[in-house]
């Protein structure tokens, strides 16, 4: 290079950034390469290849007939409903298309199914762009609204009153 060519220029025939800029593929916090886009999308891609995975096995092998799938632990040791119980039900009932039983086995499931499609949208989309995953769903209050409607909900679907909840 000549003697007039000024100093960022200088620098980017180096190889290294003018001014601060981070180079291609690396993050400004300690300069370490960011992992591809492919990489980054492994996690969000796995949890929905697992789930399409589970789901086509409960289409074809019926929870709803006895002996396919092991019994509730916490019914089987209480006798009392948990929040999940009737979910393998409900996604049955899903797929085959009987969407006001799938809604009766397990309300609270089914009403949440839509949220948690949301949040995996958004941890995809960030995961794509290299972000951090951000919701107001994800803050302290949403979450510990949820676990208490979660506690809520199981104690409720166990009392007498309330058999519209159990599975």
């Amino acid at each position: 290079m000549s003697q007039g060519t000024p100093d960022a220029v200088r620098a980017v025939g180096r190889g290294t950034p003018p001014d601060g800029a981070t180079p291609t593929g690396t993050t400004p916090e300690g300069g370490r390469p960011r992992p591809s886009a492919s990489r980054r999308l492994r996690s969000p891609l796995a949890v929905l290849g697992t789930a399409a995975a589970a789901t086509v096995v409960v289409t074809f092998v019926d929870p709803h007939s006895p002996g396919h799938y092991p019994t509730c632990p916490f019914l089987f040791l209480t006798g009392y409903y948990c929040p999940g119980c009737g979910g393998l039900r409900m996604v049955n009932s899903l797929t085959h298309g009987h969407v006001s039983a799938a809604f009766g086995l397990n309300p609270l499931a089914f009403l949440l199914m839509p949220v948690a499609g949301y949040l995996w949208a958004r941890w995809t989309y960030c995961a794509a762009r290299g972000e951090q995953v951000t919701s107001v769903l994800l803050r302290k209050g949403a979450l510990a609204g949820a676990v208490g409607l979660l506690l809520v909900y199981w104690v409720v679907r166990n009392l007498p009153f309330a058999h519209a909840l159990a599975p």
